[in-house]
């Protein structure tokens, strides 16, 4: 008897998750942004979701709560309940905090569902005009032949500017000093001015001081070449074969959130980064639109967090 009752439950099941898809949204979606406005992960969650808010007819409020590389606003989503009202935009740095940090009040994977990659912001290894390096592989030549006398800049310990060349001197050999400050305004100052000479700053930071010529382009971090930087080569085609640090910008939840909800979602930030106008805003700031399904996505985080791991325990980066 309880066999049977069950058996003849399971269709209902499936219509109320059915109909939960289709009546999803019926009121305003909070979305939580950990990072102040204005930075990249601000820009890309306003552009993206905008459109996907015109397409559902429902609201979706942006909520700013920064803090400790965004752990704050990550705890206050993973502890909101999963009915997907409450969404999270978040870089790779959540990935990152799980090994930073020696204490997160959440645990990075089990606590939030991923629901869509929206954006990859590749970075860009960049020197002074007056490091004589022209190439990828002048700028390791250059450096082997003067191991510790080049300094490079980060946007902070354990960022991914700092992460991003880790990787490529763990990759090549090399020695080079690593200067950090605080944030990606102050590091790329400090290489205009010679201050350092060298790094490996995201594109969206460097675009405009690469078009008027005060810093030089040597190759892309992505595995492949950058919408904004066409005529550059990427840093695995220039002699480090295998090399690839691509952050990215995604949409989270809390962790229980129903799959057909995820699914939607999923769905509809798809449909808003093929838009034209959504294309041109996040080109327009070095960002190219990153399109696939949650399970990419999942596949993508889980590999990033164990890259993630070997790169932060490389660098000894860590925040108590």
């Amino acid at each position: 008897m309880k066999r049977s009752v069950l058996f003849a439950g399971l269709p209902l099941m499936l219509v109320a998750g059915g109909v939960l898809a289709q009546e999803y949204p019926n009121k305003p979606v909070r979305v939580v942004i950990p990072w102040p406005p204005g930075g990249s992960n601000d820009i890309v969650g306003r552009i993206v979701l905008q459109k996907v808010a015109e397409s559902l007819g429902q609201q979706f409020v942006i909520d700013n709560r920064a803090g400790a590389a965004g752990s704050i606003g990550a705890d206050v989503v993973a502890k909101a309940p999963a009915d997907g009202y409450t969404l999270m935009v978040h870089s790779t740095t959540h990935v990152g905090n799980a090994w930073i940090y020696k204490k997160l009040p959440y645990d990075t994977l089990k606590d939030f569902a991923g629901v869509a990659l929206m954006a990859a912001q590749p970075g860009a290894l960049t020197v002074h005009p007056t490091l004589p390096a022209k190439s990828v592989s002048e700028f390791i030549t250059l450096a082997k032949s003067k191991p510790g006398q080049i300094n490079y800049s980060s946007s902070g310990n354990g960022s991914a500017p700092h992460l991003s060349m880790a990787l490529f001197i763990s990759m090549t050999g090399i020695n080079l000093v690593h200067i950090p400050y605080k944030g990606g305004a102050p590091q790329v100052t400090a290489l205009v001015s010679g201050e350092t000479q060298a790094s490996l700053a995201t594109i969206s930071t460097v675009l405009t001081h690469i078009h008027s010529g005060r810093l030089r382009p040597l190759g892309v971090s992505s595995s492949k070449r950058s919408g904004a930087l066409p005529d550059i080569p990427t840093i695995a085609e220039s002699g480090v074969p295998g090399y690839e640090m691509n952050p990215w910008i995604a949409v989270f939840a809390p962790a229980g959130t129903p799959k057909d909800v995820i699914n939607r979602l999923n769905s509809e930030i798809n449909k808003a980064l093929k838009h034209p106008d959504v294309s041109q805003s996040l080109a327009g700031q070095a960002l190219d639109p990153w399109i696939g399904t949650p399970e990419e996505f999942d596949a993508r985080l889980k590999s990033d967090y164990d890259k993630y791991a070997k790169l932060i325990k490389l660098t000894g980066a860590k925040v108590d």
